[in-house]
């Protein structure tokens, strides 16, 4: 109800609730009704039970407080009743829609003479508009050019002279003027001098900073590995590159910071110049200052709007979706009107708290995601814990996924990564690069000879929710047969037969980035999800985006639940942040996800190093979002 108060119905199954709050009292009323009937009278209803409770309690609340009476006995039964039965006969009495009659209608109005089109008559309306046009044209013209007067004196005669010429004549004369200004047009060109030729230059290879300029060293076109861990080239590179932070805490993901400056924020008080100030008045100004302050009054709607309509564009400008921004102001409303205002607070401070408030709770939802817990409960089960990446083109699902690899390394679970996307081309030898990588900074020996990290692939155009299958049974505990693995060959025999007693702990599941509206692909999707039913479905997006943010995940969420085959389809169980690093105090987008479906923001991406990975931290984020 807080931070959704702007929606006052709800749905559950086959239920719809419909509510009202009192926040002088501090009530929340509410109808239940089944969700196939439409009752036109719900809203009369609970605003007259609304009207009548309150008039009837009043004193009560005021002498025993609200609970007081709720816990005690009360009897409304009657009443509540006598205000069902009227709604329902209001509703009855209504009178249907009659048709006009032909006499009230515009058509009547008309004559027959006005309704009559001749053959080549254009609709007086349009010539109107026309010459009204052509007038608004010619006093342009006149306005602008006073001195060209006489030269239209001079071709006045020419035009009527136009006028007693055949239409052969006309069209003769036409021509003749079009043929001469062309050729005015081609000497004027001619005229022109021509560019000098640019000199001729080759193409010369752009050299690097940091690169490598042996082209051989780079070219993996003829590597017949396909993954395996053991027989591609060890790849040299500074450490300190790809981690960033060497003090940090191995495993730890740290929460998302950011500085405020509270100082900034604190409130000026503008005396208002119709009232006689305090050097005129001594404590009449003084006390006409305390009287804005204090809380004698409860607030109103009219109070409130200026504050809000100021806080939905402030939310508009720090990258909140439009639509949300709205829903967000309307709920602090519904949540303030009627309430009594606590001593020496503003109006503005009082909306101000209310909003940060409920921005709070939007980013805390109910359901917390916990990865680690959630890999060990699946340990114990020994199966492998299947998380599955989605998301549109170019958000960074694939470098995430590195991260999110990295961190699980640190944490001592072992990972296999799936390599889904087999439509972009250069997806695979990404992901082979991230595992060479994760590989070399953790590598067997440290960890008692096993591998940490391993990447199942089979190539591009195959079906996406094959490979996933394949993976997740090729990642499950016990033992596994020669070719199991998703590199064919003897290059897999040391894989496969170290992999035969242990188990990787989690699968991470790699897909193609397809936008919202692409049908076919969002089909896949679903089939992949649905097929190989993943522990985690997390979405990945990018800070940047504002009002796109609702409508990828709104139909992201939509074509998981269409084209599922389960009763209860799966939907996205949480959300990947990327390129936090990229929009400074912009943090809407953020307020805009976790609004839209109620999931939690499981990790943030704050960079380029594996080490750039955090957890969110809501006050942090609201405070950003708060900053003028």
């Amino acid at each position: 109800l807080q931070e959704r108060g702007g929606n006052n119905s709800f749905t559950h199954e086959a239920l719809t609730l419909k509510y009202k709050l009192d926040n002088q009292f501090e009530l929340v009323f509410v109808v239940g009704f089944q969700k196939i009937l439409t009752l036109t009278y719900v809203d009369k209803l609970i605003d007259d039970v609304h009207k009548e409770f309150r008039d009837k309690y009043r004193n009560e609340f005021q002498q025993k407080g609200t609970l007081g009476l709720l816990n005690g006995t009360f009897d409304f039964k009657d009443d509540f009743l006598r205000l069902l039965r009227d709604a329902e006969e209001s509703s009855k009495v209504r009178a249907p829609t009659v048709m006009k009659t032909f006499e009230q209608s515009l058509k009547s109005q008309k004559t027959v003479k006005c309704m009559i089109e001749t053959r080549g008559e254009k609709p007086k309306e349009k010539v109107k508009n026309k010459k009204s046009k052509g007038s608004k044209k010619e006093g342009t013209e006149a306005v602008a050019a006073p001195g060209k007067a006489p030269a239209g004196d001079k071709q006045s005669p020419a035009a009527g002279d136009r006028e007693e010429l055949t239409k052969d004549e006309i069209l003769q004369k036409n021509r003749e003027e079009f043929f001469r200004r062309h050729m005015k047009a081609g000497e004027k060109s001619s005229k022109s001098p021509k560019p000098e030729a640019q000199k001729e230059k080759g193409k010369k290879p752009r050299v690097w900073d940091l690169g490598n300029s042996n082209a051989k060293v780079l070219d993996y076109s003829n590597s017949a590995t396909n993954g395996s861990a053991e027989a591609c080239p060890v790849e040299e590179f500074d450490p300190d590159i790809a981690l960033g932070d060497r003090n940090r805490e191995p495993g730890r993901l740290y929460d998302l910071e950011y500085e405020s400056d509270d100082e900034a924020e604190e409130e000026k008080v503008i005396p208002n110049p119709s009232k006689p100030s305090a050097k005129k008045g001594g404590l009449g100004g003084m006390f006409g200052m305390l009287k804005g302050l204090v809380g004698s009054k409860s607030l109103t709607r009219a109070d409130m709007d200026p504050v809000l309509e100021k806080m939905k564009d402030h939310l508009i400008a720090k990258n909140v979706a439009a639509e949300i921004a709205v829903q967000l102001c309307e709920s602090v409303a519904k949540k303030l009107e009627g309430k009594v205002m606590g001593t020496f607070t503003t109006v503005t401070s009082t909306v101000k708290q209310a909003l940060q408030e409920a921005l709070v709770q939007i980013l805390q939802p109910q359901r917390r995601v916990d990865v680690l817990r959630d890999v060990m409960d699946a340990q114990r089960h020994r199966r492998p814990y299947v998380v599955t990446f989605c998301g549109v083109n170019g958000v960074g699902k694939s470098t995430n996924l590195a991260k999110i690899s990295f961190w699980l390394i640190e944490n001592g679970f072992s990972v296999l990564i799936a390599a889904c996307d087999t439509f972009r081309a250069g997806a695979v030898e990404q992901l082979r690069t991230h595992t060479r990588r994760l590989n070399a900074l953790h590598p067997p020996e440290s960890h008692g000879g096993r591998t940490m990290v391993q990447l199942y692939e089979k190539g591009y155009g195959k079906d996406a929710a094959g490979i996933a299958m394949e993976a997740i049974s090729y990642g499950r505990w016990g033992k596994r047969q020669r070719g199991d693995a998703g590199c064919g060959g003897t290059s897999c025999l040391r894989v496969v037969s170290s992999a035969r007693n242990q188990g990787f702990d989690v699968v991470l599941v790699d897909t193609a980035g397809r936008m919202q509206d692409n049908a076919p692909l969002m089909t896949a999707l679903a089939k992949l999800i649905a097929v190989n039913a993943p522990d985690l479905v997390l979405f990945v997006g990018e800070a940047l985006v504002g009002n796109e943010a609702v409508d990828q995940l709104v139909k992201f969420n939509k074509a998981l639940a269409d084209h599922s085959m389960a009763q209860t389809p799966r939907l996205i169980d949480g959300i990947v942040l990327t390129k936090f690093d990229t929009i400074d105090d912009k943090v809407g987008a953020a307020i805009s996800m976790t609004y839209i479906t109620s999931k939690p923001i499981v990790f943030v991406g704050t960079g380029q190093t594996y080490c750039d990975l955090r957890s969110l931290n809501a006050k942090a984020v609201v405070a950003a979002l708060m900053k003028a």
